[in-house]
């Protein structure tokens, strides 16, 4: 009997051991997956074209990136954001946080109320600027706010030989602009060909202003690079219960009050003839003088 109960106990316990098993190698294996997705999101959310090569200094490269994900919130992941790009020493030029309403519907719960249930869709549209030699690790701590990653584009447009025409249109510019100084000043006595003369000069002052202007831009452009981002959530919904609007009926007066306006307006009626033959008195007096004589010339 000793044997036949350790027997048991024996099978139980490898059992449970086996259960416990296999529910743990079921949780690392979720925990796995887990993780692949959030690598895989992370693998795909930067690019080399992120990356700066401090060793190349030919080229000159504008980067931009353009991401449009799902998030389980957008406030929080705007804050998120937010605080990301501000520990990289860039900024937010533009942001755009709402909420936009899918479809609504009203049911009547009573006598005197409705609920109005709205479906809606938080939304933000974003624009950031961060050194371009931290936009790689801004994208990969954006990327832990991603739930579904709709699309990633990445762009770098060299610009070096752009730069480099707008500094030769400069020193040209600037040479020009010196021979056109010295030929005014040997003939500032002839008026007309001193007033073209000025006139090209400032031509050639604003070309070397454009140039200058437009490397300027140029430069910001590559040392800060330009994250778009468009952000939405889930669809959710917003429940109200209202106060059901009831058509108010015309106020109408009852009989006893219409009767009784109706004898006033008529007395008043009286009233105003009685005044009005009253003001005729010279008439009527004279018309009866003038029957009296009538009568009188008859007989």
């Amino acid at each position: 009997m000793i044997n036949l109960r350790n027997f048991i106990v024996g099978c139980l316990l490898v059992f449970l051991l086996g259960c416990d098993g296999r529910q743990a190698m079921k949780e690392e294996s979720s925990l796995a997956d887990t993780t692949g997705i959030g690598n895989r999101v992370l693998g795909n959310i930067s690019s080399s074209a992120a990356v700066v090569n401090t060793k190349d200094t030919t080229h000159q490269f504008i980067r931009t990136a353009d991401l449009k994900f799902k998030v389980k919130s957008v406030v929080k992941a705007t804050y998120t954001i937010e605080d990301i790009v501000a520990r990289q020493d860039g900024f937010v030029t533009y942001t755009n946080l709402g909420s936009h309403v899918n479809y609504s519907t009203t049911t009547a719960v009573s006598a005197d109320s409705s609920l109005v249930t709205n479906w809606f869709t938080v939304t933000n549209t974003m624009v950031l600027r961060v050194p371009n030699v931290k936009l790689d690790t801004t994208l990969k701590l954006i990327g832990r706010t991603i739930d579904f990653l709709d699309y990633r584009v990445i762009k770098a447009e060299d610009v070096a030989l752009q730069m480099l025409s707008n500094s030769l249109t400069q020193k040209r510019a600037g040479k020009s602009e010196k021979r056109l100084t010295t030929a005014i000043d040997q003939r500032g006595k002839k008026l007309l060909e001193t007033t073209n003369a000025e006139e090209l000069l400032e031509q050639k002052q604003a070309q070397a202003d454009q140039a200058r202007i437009a490397n300027l831009g140029l430069n910001d452009r590559i040392q800060y690079s330009t994250i778009n981002l468009e952000i939405y959530q889930r669809q959710d919904q917003h429940r109200e219960v209202i106060v059901n609007e009831k058509k108010m009926e015309e106020y109408e007066p009852s009989f006893g009050s219409r009767l009784a306006n109706s004898l006033e307006m008529g007395w008043n009626a009286l009233e105003s003839l009685l005044v009005f033959i009253a003001r005729l008195w010279v008439f009527l007096l004279i018309g009866i003088v003038v029957y009296w004589v009538y009568l009188k010339w008859k007989r």
